[in-house]
């Protein structure tokens, strides 16, 4: 390389050097942004934080602090369970090929592991329903963190909520403090402490990610469930069902339930059962022995923008009323169908498993005080709850056939409300009789992803009335809709499989 390259490559270095310190000094003073060259146009915001920077020491050693204190109170629950029966029922030609005086082995034991923490210094420990579940007659062993082993009993489940007390004989055993999971916010570290895998007193950290989540995973396995989770990234694996999920302050906040997962493994996000309805629930288990809970009854539903606008409400909050139960609190306390509650003792609603949860910590006969929505006027409804009736689940055989006598009604032509995107019919006597009901329209069919789609209306459906109007006819429904313009939205009563609802539509704008 001759004296001219070198000076050459010099002179761009120092260039280079120069134009990357204008830079650097050009953002120093912020971003002056603005849309096509206009100065006055500033994007952001200052600052709303206040408060200096994180002390990571400090919070390594709030985590260590967290971690020696509760770590004591959490135990390793080993559940033994009498294998399935029905085996040689099941495969009985194949074992009377040995002869009938073969007799079918009987069903392995199976074993399955999970947490639990100590609610009270005479042995009463917290745990998941899950874990417990069908428990053999001294098929519960509990160990400390110590590795000391001892019997455990059931005191007492609640599916409804995924929730058991057991009992272990003790005296001074160190017990877990309790938090307030209402004043839980998203952001807020938590640590995870349980026998995940097999491996004891296992402790991880994360934040929560999210507040009253509902994952139907209740819902799945009991058919009716209360859940509103607190979501966390705090590594949670099987074997850490039951075991507490604390604040920094060493406090349980949550009971770990459940895990979104794709492998039956952690992948992100866990799920716990708050404390303060979790706390609830054990202490009408371990006085009466079963959970005594206060019940509404109603059905509910949330209020999105289109409901609220076919309510006439300003903001989508609360959750509107869908039925009422013959013999409910709500029904007997002046509640009515299309009401939207606001709150509940002064606690806001928006979506039904918050309702729920605030309900289910309430007794049979205690009063509350809900805010209500109701035509255009806001007003206070004082009842006392009831206790939930268990619900039976019976099955009536209906005649195919029509009444001997009865004349069948042959359906008219489908009407199409295009701009829905939905087809409509009578309903057949059959049909009213069937659904119970005097009038409405059948939905025959859904075009996919329009209006009526998006709105959960499927082929099938009853359409009682809309607008308040009751139909007897599809050009009924088709006269309600013409009355209205683009962008107006109308609530519809719907009957479907799972009863009847509010649905709320919108007509579109062209």
């Amino acid at each position: 390389m001759n004296k001219k390259s070198i000076f050459a490559a010099l002179f761009l270095m120092f260039i280079g050097v120069v134009f990357g310190a204008i830079l650097v000094s050009s953002f120093h003073g912020g971003i002056q942004a603005g849309f096509a060259g206009d100065p006055q146009v500033k994007l952001g915001a200052p600052s709303q934080l206040k408060g200096g920077t994180v002390d990571a020491k400090g919070l390594s050693h709030a985590f260590i602090e967290v971690s020696k204190a509760v770590t004591p109170t959490v135990v390793a629950i080993t559940v033994t369970t009498k294998g399935k029966k029905g085996s040689s029922e099941d495969m009985g030609d194949f074992f009377r090929f040995f002869g009938p005086n073969f007799k079918a082995p009987d069903p392995e034991p199976q074993q399955g592991a999970g947490s639990g923490f100590i609610i009270s210094p005479e042995g009463y420990i917290m745990t998941n329903n899950h874990v417990v579940d069908e428990a053999d007659d001294n098929g519960i062993e509990v160990v400390t963190s110590s590795g000391h082993k001892m019997k455990g009993k059931v005191i007492g489940t609640d599916p409804t909520t995924d929730l058991a007390v057991i009992k272990v004989d003790g005296k001074d055993l160190p017990t877990s403090a309790f938090g307030n999971s209402d004043e839980l916010q998203v952001g807020e570290w938590v640590v995870a402490i349980g026998n995940p895998l097999g491996l004891q007193s296992t402790v991880t950290a994360g934040i929560v990610s999210a507040i009253g989540r509902q994952i139907g995973i209740i819902q799945e396995t009991k058919g009716y469930g209360i859940e509103n989770f607190i979501q966390t990234d705090a590594a949670i694996n099987p074997g850490n069902s039951g075991g507490p999920l604390v604040n920094l302050s060493g406090e349980v906040i949550g009971i770990n339930a459940a895990i979104a997962t794709t492998n039956a493994r952690y992948q992100g996000y866990g799920f716990a059962i708050p404390i303060n309805l979790a706390r609830s629930v054990a202490e009408d288990i371990i006085k009466f022995g079963k959970v005594r809970r206060g019940y509404l009854g109603v059905r509910i539903g949330a209020v999105d923008e289109t409901t609220a606008k076919a309510l006439g409400m300003n903001n989508s909050n609360g959750v509107i009323v869908q039925s009422l139960e013959p013999d409910g609190a709500a029904l007997e306390g002046g509640v009515k169908e299309r009401d939207v509650i606001l709150s509940i003792d002064g606690k806001e609603v928006n979506a039904a498993n918050e309702l729920q949860t605030i309900i289910a910590r309430k007794h049979p006969g205690d009063q509350v005080t809900l805010k209500i929505f109701r035509d255009g006027n806001v007003i206070d409804k004082k009842l006392n709850l009831r206790s939930r009736k268990e619900e039976k689940l019976t099955a009536s055989d209906r005649n195919q056939d029509s009444d001997e006598g009865e004349r069948e009604v042959e359906p008219s032509k489908s009407v199409n409300i295009e701009s829905l995107g939905l087809s409509l019919r009578p309903l057949t006597a059959a049909e009213k009789k069937e659904n119970n009901v005097e009038s409405g329209v059948v939905i025959t069919d859904v075009k996919r992803f329009s209006e009526a789609y998006n709105r959960q209306l499927r082929t099938g459906n009853v359409i009682l009335d809309a607008d308040k109007r009751s139909l007897s006819s599809p050009n009924d429904f088709k006269s309600v809709i013409d009355k209205h313009k683009p962008g107006d939205a109308l609530l519809l009563r719907v009957k479907t499989d799972n009863g009847t609802a509010f649905v709320a539509i919108q007509i579109p704008k062209e």
